[in-house]
């Protein structure tokens, strides 16, 4: 490579590490052109009503939806690395924010929209920061049976919440069980154009998603829904509808000013928005990466989630995050790049500026229909039947968030989830699995006992191996697995050998009470040794204190099993 030539190269990988959509567009083929502008199109078609319909679950104007649906594609088709996947309101996302917004706007709708865009802006900082910080791996935080059982309380929050849409009466309870007792009150006043209509939408979408699943679903809905309530007059019967939408942009970068005191509680409630969504969109967007055959970096789509959020609440939107549905459309369209973003948001936008006005026709019990089913899909029936055959431990888990977000609601249900997801981290590795090792007639190496029968240990010597890291929340079940073993053995221990190879990670508590073991076995006349042990456990410690540890401990330490052995052989003989 010339000098001439390395510049460039630089820009492209500073450009690819900032900005991978723009990067990728760079090399864009015309060949993916119509692929990209099926695909576009297809995706406006199912974006538009959706986001129209989940500015109802975020309680704000139908065109905020809109706005929401629309800039943060932009954004994240120059600043997201998934080539397929499309951003834009989330129910889950919608939940969460409305939980979170309502008590602090009592019931004061200028100051609600106000926090709205507050809490867009502060999630869109959020991810710019975690993805500075290389703060990726918080999508591992929230395990898969724990997220599918906060994702199913979502749905069911959000179904139960349509349904007076639905049925055409209002519900005033505010919690999911009272919604729940009013419904069951109310059904007998039931709006019967209403419910039929609403009825009649669920059925087609239903239909619709069965025999021509490649169609916009919820577009033919909504527009079979206008025509219905333009030609036959359901307004003037007292089907409720969704009004003027108004045309044109919004106003951009109109940051509201609130009192200082509301921002570090928009901030916290951002943080568990973020830890939810972008949870839920990094496994969607990984999902159709390894499906397209292409690797997806966390850290990367930190900053291209982030993008999304800063644009919408420039734009005046709300909280937006990897949207699966659309995604799946672009996927099965063929979309090959981030252009297809573009496509469906300038699609959106040619909407937005000459055709809100049938807009204003929409019936809502069309749009409770749309979100019902959407919310429907969000519940994972099949991971529960999955959970129930291979771990009813994780299903209790699974099973436990879905009944704390539906009791205690959709806020104290992310942090029920961060809570469960530590206990059953803690759970697996208080009580890891343990080995004894003997040889194996015939295989090379150490094996577990209980794994080989006929393997065979050596008089004498105890050979251990403990198949986790040794920290403070389970030395104690360490401790008392090694004497059990010793008091269990068929011939007296000389030796505890422990295989350190599994061991990743060591704290200064364990390392006190394996001191204070080894000191009780001594008394015993048991030798506590160890072999594999890896250089990496040292490096949290200072330096001096580790080679004076080293010199106590160097005949203790073995670099294999067979090194151990042979002393304990050698000083037994």
């Amino acid at each position: 490579m010339t000098d001439a030539e390395q510049p460039p190269g630089r820009i492209r990988r500073v450009v690819g590490r900032v900005a991978p959509g723009v990067e990728s567009l760079s090399r864009y083929r015309v060949a993916w052109l119509p692929g990209d502008i099926a695909a576009g199109l297809s995706v406006a078609a199912v974006a538009l009503p959706v986001g129209i319909a989940y500015a109802d679950i975020a309680g704000v104007p139908a065109v905020i939806g809109m706005y929401s649906a629309i800039f943060p594609l932009f954004a994240y088709a120059l600043f997201g690395s998934s080539r397929q996947l499309m951003t834009g309101p989330d129910a889950a996302t919608c939940m969460l924010m409305a939980a979170a917004l309502a008590p602090l706007a009592g019931g004061d709708t200028e100051r609600y929209l106000a926090l709205v865009t507050a809490m867009t802006l502060g999630a869109g900082i959020i991810y710019l920061l975690a993805g500075t910080a290389r703060l990726g791996f918080i999508a591992r935080f929230l395990s898969q049976p724990i997220l599918v059982g906060f994702m199913n309380g979502i749905a069911v929050l959000i179904i139960v919440g349509q349904l007076d849409k639905l049925f055409g009466y209002s519900v005033q309870a505010p919690d999911f069980l009272g919604k729940l007792a009013e419904h069951v009150e109310r059904l007998p006043t039931a709006h019967l154009p209403t419910l039929l209509l609403g009825l009649g939408s669920l059925v087609g979408l239903l239909a619709l998603r069965r025999f021509a699943p490649r169609l916009p679903g919820a577009l033919v809905v909504v527009v079979v829904g206008i025509a219905l309530a333009a030609a036959l007059g359901l307004e003037q019967h007292g089907v409720a509808v969704l009004g003027a939408v108004p045309a044109g942009l919004p106003e951009f970068f109109h940051i509201p000013l609130l009192p200082a005191t509301d921002y570090p509680l928009i901030l916290r409630d951002a943080a568990g928005l973020v830890l939810v969504s972008f949870t839920s969109g990094i496994l969607t967007a990984k999902g159709f990466a390894q499906r397209n055959h292409y690797p997806i970096d966390p850290n990367r789509e930190l900053f291209g989630f982030g993008a999304a959020n800063l644009a919408s609440a420039l734009a005046q939107g709300f909280p937006v995050t990897g949207a699966d549905s659309r995604t799946a459309v672009n996927d099965a369209m063929g979309g090959k790049t981030q252009l297809v973003g573009i496509v469906a948001g300038g699609a959106m936008l040619a909407v937005l500026f000459f055709l809100t006005a049938p807009l204003a026709f929409v019936p809502m019990t069309a749009l409770a229909a749309v979100i019902i089913v959407a919310a429907a899909g969000l519940f994972d029936g099949a991971m529960l039947r999955k959970l129930y055959s291979i771990s009813r431990v994780e299903l209790a888990f699974s099973v436990g968030t879905t009944l704390g977000v539906l009791v205690l609601g959709a806020l104290p249900g992310v942090l029920l989830a961060v809570i469960l997801s530590l206990l059953q981290l803690l759970a697996q590795s208080s009580r890891p699995v343990d080995a004894v090792l003997g040889r194996v007639p015939g295989l090379k190496g150490f094996h577990d006992i209980d794994d080989y029968p006929e393997a065979k240990t050596i008089p004498g010597l105890l050979l251990y191996r403990f198949e986790a890291s040794l920290v403070f929340y389970n030395v104690d079940y360490f401790r008392e697995r090694v004497l059990a073993l010793i008091a269990a053995s068929k011939t007296p221990v000389e030796w505890v050998v422990i295989d350190a190879s599994s061991i990743n990670v060591v704290d200064g508590t364990a390392i006190d009470a394996i001191d204070r073991l080894s000191e009780e076995l001594a008394a015993r006349g048991v030798v506590l040794a160890s072999a594999n042990v890896k250089r990496s456990l040292d490096r949290p410690f200072q330096g001096a204190w580790v080679d004076a540890r080293r010199e106590l401990t160097a005949d203790r330490v073995y670099p294999t099993v067979k090194s151990a052995i042979r002393a304990f052989e050698q000083r037994r003989a």
